[in-house]
């Protein structure tokens, strides 16, 4: 359950409708649970962000590196200007990330370097398996230059595996994933709304696909259309009683809408699918005590 953790960072960004003197509760299970947490984004505008450059960031780490790794590191982005053979370089980027996975466990450079290769062989399953990826970490990012630099990678890689695969109801999923965890999540409504689109075109197909109706209820959240998010949490819920993300929402969406107690019912339903987790029951005994 240590995931689940992120359903527990507060997003400044948001208001509660109703009560007006709560920070919003907007929870996040996806992102990464192992490194400490990052401060909130605190600038939904982008006014005086500066955008994220993988290289820069890529040589400052390099830097740091003792001198025999810096020699390896080096001979591989080398091997991979000189080669002329997609398959070398395709072989190079992936020793790369494996070097920095692994050896440094720096998400970044490992990510960056697998997107790369995943271009180069231009498969659907490297190009998924590298958006996702993306979007999984993207979920717990709280640096926006980073955000904002993951979800254009994501987002490319999905578009690039959907090429290859139109009909392909996952890639999709994910693709609008991307621009709901995303961008749009900082509070612009038109990412938000590519999101809900390509979404929209999955449940248009399958109205019982609940991977499309989780996010589409999520983005609901995000855009502030509560009624819609409540619907559709309550119909996965009917569905998968036990779906702990969909419960977590539903119960935050109420005390959003000032619905007090039928968040705390909730909330004390989600307290009992995660008895088995301390610190998740803690903060949700604090999100009850809270609204009472």
């Amino acid at each position: 359950m240590g995931r689940f953790n992120f359903y527990f960072e507060v997003k400044k960004q948001l208001i509660l409708a109703a009560a007006g003197i709560l920070s919003v509760i907007f929870l996040f299970i996806f992102g990464r649970t192992s490194e400490p947490k990052k401060a909130p984004i605190t600038n939904p505008s982008g006014a005086g962000i500066s955008s994220f450059n993988i290289e820069k960031f890529i040589d400052t780490a390099k830097a740091k590196l003792p001198p025999s790794q810096i020699l390896y590191v080096s001979s591989l982005e080398n091997s991979v200007k000189r080669g002329d053979v997609q398959s070398q370089q395709i072989m190079a980027y992936s020793s790369l990330a494996k070097f920095w996975k692994d050896s440094i466990q720096l998400f970044e450079p490992y990510a960056f370097y697998i997107s790369e290769a995943a271009k180069l062989d231009n498969s659907e399953k490297n190009l998924t398996f590298a958006a996702r990826l993306f979007l999984d970490n993207l979920r717990g990012e709280h640096d926006e230059p980073k955000l904002s630099w993951e979800t254009t990678e994501a987002i490319t890689l999905f578009e690039r595996a959907i090429k290859l695969n139109p009909d392909n109801d996952d890639l999709r999923i994910g693709l609008g994933s991307c621009y709901v965890y995303g961008k749009g999540r900082n509070g612009d409504p038109q990412e938000t709304m590519k999101g809900i689109q390509e979404l929209l075109a999955v449940v248009r197909k399958d109205s019982n696909n609940m991977k499309a109706q989780l996010v589409l209820a999520i983005g609901g959240v995000v855009s502030g259309q509560y009624d819609k998010a409540l619907e559709r949490l309550q119909k996965i819920i009917a569905r998968e009683p036990n779906n702990f993300e969909a419960i977590a929402f539903l119960a935050d969406t109420y005390a959003a809408k000032g619905e007090k107690e039928q968040a705390i019912k909730w909330y004390t339903i989600l307290k009992r699918i995660v008895s088995n987790d301390p610190r998740s029951v803690k903060e949700i005994d604090n999100r009850i005590k809270m609204l009472k």
